[in-house]
This record gives C-alpha cells, sequence and structure tokens, in this order.
C-alpha cells in the first residue's frame, strides 16, 4: 500500500487541478486561444488522473485472497500506467492537433488580459502543488540527486504527481510567452505553435512515466541499501554460516517480499535451526516493516554468482 503522504500529494494536486480546469475552459472560450484551450484540456486530464491514481491505492489496499495470496499492490502500478498513457493519448494528442489547426488556421486571440490572469493565478496554485509533491518525494526517498531518487521510488503516486505538475508548469509558462509573442508580434500562429509545444511536454512526462511504471509492473528489487541491511542482518545471525542468495521484490510501495537461501552450521540440530530462522524473520519485521513477507530456505552448498 502506499503511504499517508502520497495521499495527500494526490489530493492537493486534485484540489488545484480541478479548479483550474473550469477557469481555463472559460478563458479559452472567451478567447479564442488554441494555448489556453490546451492547458484546459492539460489540466482536464491531470483531475481524471489524481482520480485514477486515488482509485488504484484503494485496489491496492485490497486484502489477499486466494486468487491473489500476495495482495492486490501492482494495481498501484497498472492504473499509473493507465496514467502515463492518459497523458500521452488525450493531453498530447489533443494539445498537437488543437495546435496544427490553429498553425493551418491561424486566428487572433481576443482580450489578451484575461488569459494573462488565468495562467498566472494558474501558475500560483501549480506551484503549490508542486511543492507538497516535491517536498513528499524528498521525505521519502531523501536528499540525493532527483532523478536518481525518482528511478528508485517504488510510490508512483508521489513522483507521478511531481511530473505532472512539473508539466503543469512548463505547460504554463509556454502558454503565456505564446500568447504574450501572438499578441507582440501580431503573429496567431504562434499561439498555435505554443499549443503544440504544449502537446510534446506532455509527451515527454507520458514517456518517462510509462518507462518507469514498467519497471515496477514487471518487479522491482528494493532499494539496494535494503538488500544489503537485510544481508548482513541475517549473516550476523547465530548458526548462519552464508547468505546463498538473497531475493527480494516489490508488490508495493510499502510491500516487500523477501526470499533468501541461507547456509547453516551443519552440527545444529533441526530445532535450533528453527528457533534461529523464526528469530531472523521477527528481527527482519521489526526492523524493516515494509518487508511484509519473509521465506527463509536452508540450504547448504555453493552461491549462485549471478544473485550475489
Amino acid at each position: 500500500m502506499a503511504s499517508v503522504t502520497s495521499t495527500k500529494a494526490i489530493f492537493a494536486a486534485l484540489a488545484g487541478n480541478s479548479l483550474i480546469s473550469v477557469t481555463k475552459f472559460v478563458a479559452a472560450g472567451y478567447t479564442g486561444s488554441s494555448a489556453m484551450l490546451s492547458e484546459a484540456i492539460h489540466s482536464l486530464v491531470d483531475t481524471g488522473n489524481q482520480l485514477l491514481l486515488l482509485y488504484g491505492l484503494r485496489r491496492a489496499n485490497k486484502a489477499a485472497d486466494s486468487h491473489h495470496p500476495f495482495g492486490y499492490g501492482k494495481e498501484l502500478y497498472f492504473w499509473t500506467l493507465i496514467v502515463a498513457i492518459l497523458i500521452f493519448a488525450v493531453g498530447a494528442g489533443v494539445s498537437i492537433y488543437e495546435g496544427l489547426h490553429k498553425v493551418m488556421d491561424p486566428t487572433p486571440v481576443t482580450s489578451p488580459i484575461i488569459n494573462y490572469i488565468v495562467l498566472g493565478l494558474a501558475i500560483i496554485f501549480e506551484s503549490a502543488a508542486w511543492w507538497v509533491a516535491w517536498k513528499e518525494l524528498r521525505r521519502s526517498e531523501g536528499t540525493g540527486p532527483i532523478l536518481k531518487s525518482i528511478r528508485q521510488s517504488k510510490d508512483p503516486t508521489i513522483f507521478t504527481v511531481l511530473f505532472e505538475d512539473t508539466a503543469a508548469l512548463l505547460g504554463l509558462i509556454i502558454a503565456l510567452v505564446g500568447i504574450y509573442l501572438t499578441q507582440l508580434l501580431n503573429m496567431p500562429v504562434l499561439d498555435g505553435v505554443a499549443s503544440i509545444l504544449i502537446g510534446c511536454v506532455l509527451a515527454g512526462t507520458a514517456i518517462f512515466l510509462v518507462i518507469e511504471s514498467k519497471g515496477l509492473l514487471v518487479g522491482e528489487a528494493a532499494h539496494p541499501y535494503v538488500v544489503d541491511k537485510l544481508r548482513i542482518l541475517l549473516a550476523e545471525q547465530d548458526g548462519v554460516m552464508a547468505v546463498n542468495e538473497l531475493l527480494t521484490l516489490h508488490f508495493g510501495p510499502t510491500d516487500i517480499l523477501l526470499n533468501a537461501s541461507l547456509d547453516f552450521d551443519d552440527s545444529w540440530t533441526a530445532d535450533r535451526v528453527e528457533a534461529a530462522v523464526s528469530k531472523a524473520e521477527r528481527l527482519i519485521k521489526e526492523a524493516y516493516p515494509g518487508v511484509t513477507r519473509v521465506f527463509l530456505e536452508i540450504r547448504s552448498g555453493e552461491r549462485d554468482p549471478k544473485m550475489l
């Protein structure tokens, strides 16, 4: 399941985008700006995306059953992929189409002051939502390089909202500059160019999210730091001669499966080994609550070099 912080980021983005979307559609209809219409569609898509992420969180929190013994955590990754597809197909597709239409048949933008006011307010609201998502990412992933933090994050809700908000801010700036240049140079075609650029920003965002969602759906290991600590913890247990293999898999942001093969002292009795294994499982879950399932196999023999 995802953390409360990721839900907070989604609700912040949902509140901002739903209000901004309505305002942009009214402004686009009144002024006839293609860039503003693209931004309105962008905000509408983002609003729907946040609702899908909330639905994904709800589905991911369902308890495991006989048909899904490892739970439904990966549903969150699936709905993140759907969000990325919607950004590409609807957000980017419609924006680029609208921009091309305006380039081929340019029409003047009326009452630009309305666009400036709406875009200025939207930048303020989007910046607030972006800041919430940024803080939640830093809180969960630390203060390392941003791209590395995103690649290592197992909570797609946070980095999806962060990238949506980043794309929204870039789109707003492009729309603002496009409308200004349209009026300054008296070239309505630039409004359409701005719409195309907004579509390209959305397409790039969608492609990145697809790549990240694919990795999570296929199955990613726990953070290397966590894997190393788990290996050390197991190796330090009484009777353990070696950790042959140690495999981890994320079924959700805080739902990790651990499967390890241990080589015990041959002189130990079965009762002592069983007690040691029970102790190791307890220590693992106490130290790392995110490791919800632990499977320890007792096997003497050589380590598999591919799994080291």
